[in-house]
């Protein structure tokens, strides 16, 4: 707030020009908000939406989380995406004016260019057109990819692939999803996205995953597959730490209780996932073979939870794989941004597209 100093006979007129200066100010500052560019990126995931904001030099400026419920349908899933947005933005006072654009991180195969998502098999979605959505309610540039595209973009800008010449990225979870980003541009076909690498298959015969495919990469090294055979192996006994804390309920087995059986020393459950990244470790070697990456991103909250047996069993399965000349060509890291790489790498995207 501006003061005056004077006094005397030209006192009366500077307090009111500061007076008047000082009624400016909000208007002032409400217009440099709305001038601000900002970006949203949207996190669309089995579990969780989170939404966040970021600035013109990408760095976040709001956050929000809420649960996805996509057995609920697609149209109550969006409006909860519309209210976070809302949310987002109302707790930094920030108009709907200032999003420059908006990207969002989707499940399934995609239709890049119309906006549709063509396929959500984990929540029942299909022929979702959700940019035109987006742009119906905020007026604004939308932007679609594939959830895991935009986690591998988020890490390649941000994380763990920043400079690599070819980043490959595989994240187990719900689904096992994969992604590419090629000399700074996310791998792609020509109208819908790729690297459904959760669906190559690995063992004829194997078992059924979630999209109704035997022996994928999805039913042997998925969250619910790693689930499943530890709650098998809690129920015969095998497994008694695990039972202890939950039982043998699938629903109850995530990632923190599986770590949590392998630290108190369930060895069933530790070479149940240690198997699962062997089966992750065949997949990789497939991506290394036809893409030759220099780094390959591990990512999601299972793969976080377990760091240390992902990455030496899926390392040590690869290369068996491999031909000798492609073995020492990556790197495997663990993914750096956590819960923030779809976002990040949404918001990022969509701003790539609107000012390239």
């Amino acid at each position: 707030m501006l003061r005056s100093k004077g006094t005397g006979r030209g006192a009366g007129g500077t307090n009111h020009a500061v007076q008047a200066a000082n009624r400016e100010i909000p208007r002032i500052m409400a217009k440099k908000r709305e001038k601000r560019k900002l970006w949203a990126g949207v996190d669309i995931g089995g579990t969780k939406i989170q939404v966040s904001l970021f600035d013109d030099d990408l760095k976040r400026v709001g956050m929000g989380r809420c649960k996805t419920r996509g057995l609920a349908g697609f149209p109550q899933v969006f409006q909860r995406i519309i209210a976070l947005i809302v949310e987002v933005l109302d707790e930094k006072d920030i108009p709907r004016s200032a999003l420059a654009g908006i990207g969002a991180g989707c499940p399934g195969p995609l239709d890049l260019d119309r906006g549709i998502i063509r396929e959500a098999p984990n929540l029942g979605w299909k022929n979702i057109r959700i940019k035109a959505l987006f742009e119906k309610e905020f007026k604004r540039p939308a932007f679609i990819l594939n959830d895991v595209d935009a986690g591998v973009f988020g890490e390649y800008r941000f994380g763990a692939a920043r400079g690599a010449h070819c980043a490959v990225g595989i994240f187990p979870g719900t689904g096992v999803g994969g992604g590419c980003v090629y000399e700074g541009k996310i791998l792609r076909g020509r109208t819908g996205s790729c690297m459904e690498i959760g669906h190559i298959p690995l063992l004829p015969g194997g078992p059924r995953s979630g999209a109704g495919l035997h022996g994928t990469l999805e039913s042997l090294t998925g969250r619910l597959a790693v689930a499943s055979t530890a709650a098998a192996a809690a129920f015969r006994g095998d497994a008694p730490r695990l039972h202890d804390d939950v039982g043998f309920d699938v629903g109850k087995i995530r990632s923190k209780a599986i770590a949590e059986a392998i630290r108190k020393g369930d060895k069933e459950v530790e070479e149940i996932v240690r198997e699962a990244a062997r089966w992750l470790g065949a997949g990789i070697s497939v991506a290394v073979h036809m893409l030759a990456p220099d780094i390959v991103v591990l990512g999601g909250g299972f793969v976080g939870a377990m760091p240390g047996i992902w990455i030496e069993e899926s390392r040590r399965a690869a290369e068996e794989r491999l031909l000798p000349s492609f073995r020492k060509i990556f790197k495997i890291r663990i993914a750096e941004l956590g819960d923030d790489a779809t976002a990040a790498g949404a918001a990022a995207w969509a701003r790539l597209m609107v000012e390239k």
